[in-house]
């Protein structure tokens, strides 16, 4: 680990004041402390946010839900307003990491979190995210754990949070605090695709603070969950994972909202899927028709073909299991 300066900020006026001197925020540290260990990130200047007044989870006037950016993912899984209004926000965060890191992860941190790609952790390694323009190793290495959806010529990794798929499912939004005051980003645009600069993961300006993400209201009853497949059943990432969440009334699908994780480079939100579901009856038919769209656009690796399909039965698997039909 190479030397850095730290401090720690009172308030968000100053934490923004310190960004924008160079300045890396820091909460729970459970990514950026590994990455500093391992030498991939070389901040100079380490800001601590953890005192800041944002760890609140509250309802909006329009019946969302606002989640603050330095609530854990513990705090977030319990808390019964999450349980009761999106349980597949609940259900990705007890999936994901172990209990240790949840108790001391933010959502914050955790939607800024980096890949897991070894070939980006290995400083050896050739990676055009790590040092733009230094090739892209996972191309032609073992690429079995790599996106199939969303991928360049600069870069194949995979996003690994599993709580920003429920999070682009059901088309949230991320608050920032910058020195030109207060902005909201889509979630499906916050996080970048690699594209030629897959080095910029996220839309977020120079010394700006993320300080929450809110859900829209969305219809009752809803019906959501989250399904993760995996090589073991704990503190292991994604192959392939499906976020769904549906709004049946009179017996018809109103709303549905669908993405997926394991397989893209940002959480894959999949519209052809939802568009296939709404208006129709759930049916086991159903599930399957919708779920094989799934995978259109995928541009499989020499070693991880077998997601194009294990993502179509994960994501009408998990249609069966909340439609009810399972």
């Amino acid at each position: 680990m190479h030397p850095f300066t730290y401090t720690r900020v009172s308030d968000t006026r100053e934490a923004i004041d310190a960004g924008r001197r160079s300045g890396r925020f820091v909460a729970g540290g459970t990514t950026l402390v590994d990455l500093m260990r391992e030498t991939v990130e070389r901040p100079e200047y380490l800001v601590d946010i953890s005192g800041l007044p944002l760890h609140e989870v509250s309802t909006t006037a329009r019946g969302g839900l606002r989640i603050g950016a330095l609530v854990t993912m513990a705090e977030a899984a319990a808390h019964p307003k999450v349980r009761t209004l999106f349980p597949v926000v609940s259900e990705a965060l007890e999936l994901s990491a172990s209990a240790q890191l949840r108790n001391m992860a933010t959502i914050g941190g955790n939607i800024m979190q980096r890949t897991r790609c070894a070939y980006f952790r290995d400083v050896t390694a050739d990676c055009n995210k790590r040092q733009p323009g230094s090739g892209c190793s996972a191309q032609q290495g073992f690429n079995r754990t790599h996106a199939i959806l969303g991928t360049s010529d600069s870069c194949v990794a995979t996003h690994p949070s599993d709580v920003a798929v429920a999070f682009a499912a059901l088309e949230a939004t991320v608050h920032l605090l910058g020195a030109d005051g207060t902005r909201e980003v889509a979630f499906a645009d916050f996080l970048l695709r690699p594209g030629s600069t897959p080095n910029r993961e996220q839309r977020i300006r120079d010394g700006e603070l993320i300080t929450a993400v809110e859900i829209p209201a969305l219809p009752t009853p809803l019906a959501s969950g989250y399904l993760k497949v995996r090589d073991r059943q704990s503190y292991e990432f994604a192959l392939a994972s499906a976020a769904v969440a549906l709004h049946v009334r009179g017996g018809v699908i109103r709303e549905a909202k669908v993405a997926a994780g394991g397989v893209g480079t940002v959480p894959w939100k999949l519209p052809a899927v939802e568009r296939r579901l709404i208006g129709e009856r759930p049916s086991e038919d159903l599930w399957t028709q919708a779920a094989a769209q799934a995978a259109d656009g995928s541009r499989p690796l020499r070693h991880n073909k077998f997601k194009v399909e294990l993502l179509k039965r994960t994501v009408e698997r998990q249609l069966r299991i909340v439609g009810g039909t399972k």
